[in-house]
């Protein structure tokens, strides 16, 4: 297994835990766009729950994480980067934190994103309730694992849901502004999907981006990786610059409620 530092000669700068000043999501930042610029290969592991899988509703069509793998590996040629999707459907954050080195440690990651919460905010089914408050503390664990590895972590609140056909995950906003709050105080890298999605649906339901009340669609997936791209910095140029165009007329045509 690779070293933290080796993380960070990949990254152009000293670890995280190694670092004289405090680990910032604005040096998270600067970090992340000086290794794009590098030729030293990094390794992304996309990780969190169904969303992120990005199984049956997409039915087809690509997942946010492919997406990412495209724009990476594809038009910013960085052919020797590794993107890789470790979520698994139906996974609650303490899921992720059991299993962590096979989820993320092991892959010697640079940059771990983090899409969960759907499950967590969840008051139905077999397992038990928690608070976000809980749901919070272990996205600080997270951030705190990541941030040992010398690794760049990315919060993403999940998508909005609707509630009125999912009731059972009625707190879905309360555990967003959850994750805004941890990355506000643990000061890492924040992607609000939530509020992208709330903000495309004109305050209600997206439901051209969604296959199902809480699952996006295609589309879906096509506005949460435009999201993720362009707070992560990559926005590829020149003729090989394909995708993003697509993307978002893909989600333009389909923003708005029927």
């Amino acid at each position: 297994m690779a070293s933290s530092r080796a993380v960070a000669d990949r990254l152009g700068s000293v670890p995280n835990a190694e670092s004289s000043a405090p680990a910032s999501a604005a040096s998270d930042l600067r970090r992340l766009a000086a290794a794009l610029t590098d030729s030293a290969p990094m390794n992304w592991v996309i990780t969190g729950d169904s969303i992120t899988h990005g199984l049956v509703h997409t039915q087809g069509g690509r997942s946010y994480p492919e997406h990412l793998h495209e724009l990476i590996r594809g038009e910013l040629e960085r052919v020797r980067d590794v993107v890789l999707n470790t979520a698994v459907s139906g996974n609650r954050i303490v899921d992720l934190l059991d299993d962590w080195d096979r989820r993320v440690a092991s892959w010697n990651p640079d940059v771990v994103t983090l899409m969960i919460g759907t499950n967590d905010a969840s008051d139905g089914g077999p397992r038990p309730v928690i608070t976000s408050t809980e749901y919070a503390a272990s996205l600080r664990e997270f951030v705190t694992r990541v941030r040992a590895l010398g690794a760049v972590p990315v919060l993403q609140t999940p998508p909005a849901v609707d509630v009125c056909n999912a009731p059972e995950r009625a707190r879905i906003g309360e555990f967003a502004e959850a994750v805004r709050q941890v990355a506000a105080s643990e000061d890492v890298i924040l992607v609000d999907q939530y509020a992208r999605f709330a903000e495309l649906g004109a305050g209600g339901v997206p439901w051209g981006l969604m296959n199902d009340p809480f699952h996006p669609n295609t589309v879906g997936h096509a506005a949460l990786a435009v999201e993720l791209a362009n707070a992560l910095g990559i926005r590829p140029a020149g003729p090989r610059a394909r995708t993003f165009p697509l993307l978002e007329g893909l989600v333009a045509n389909s923003r708005l409620n029927p």
